[in-house]
């Protein structure tokens, strides 16, 4: 009787396992860019539209993404001393939310010129 459940305990553990962790990699949040977008619209107030402000307050886009979100974790978290309304403003929002809006600033290049792309394109 002990053979039976040593070797039927094997594979059930070997499914709860696997199991665990493929659903662990379907928990985790993806956002569109749509959504994506519409977090990042708050920051727009502050940082400019993109993160391209200049001005006494940091621009984002084009920063490095692991830089930003460390630095919004430490808002979220009273981490950082230095802050105004951020650590209000991040708390809002979940670690993954931040991690997203972080790469979403970072794959935006910050010299770039919004009405470059329409000069582009040829007229009709």
């Amino acid at each position: 009787m002990k053979r039976f459940f040593r070797r039927a305990a094997a594979p059930v553990l070997g499914v709860l396992l696997f199991g665990g962790i493929a659903a662990k990699s379907l928990a985790e949040p993806s956002f569109s860019s749509e959504q994506v977008d519409l977090m990042a619209a708050a920051c727009a107030n502050c940082h400019g539209t993109d993160g391209r402000l200049v001005g006494s307050v940091p621009a984002l886009a084009g920063r490095p993404a692991e830089v930003l979100e460390a630095r919004l974790l430490a808002f979220k978290h009273e981490e950082q001393s230095d802050t105004t309304i951020m650590d209000r403003i991040a708390k809002g929002f979940t670690d993954e939310e931040l991690a997203a809006l972080a790469a979403h600033f970072a794959a935006i290049d910050p010299d770039g010129d919004d009405d470059s792309q329409a000069e582009q394109e040829p007229q009709e």
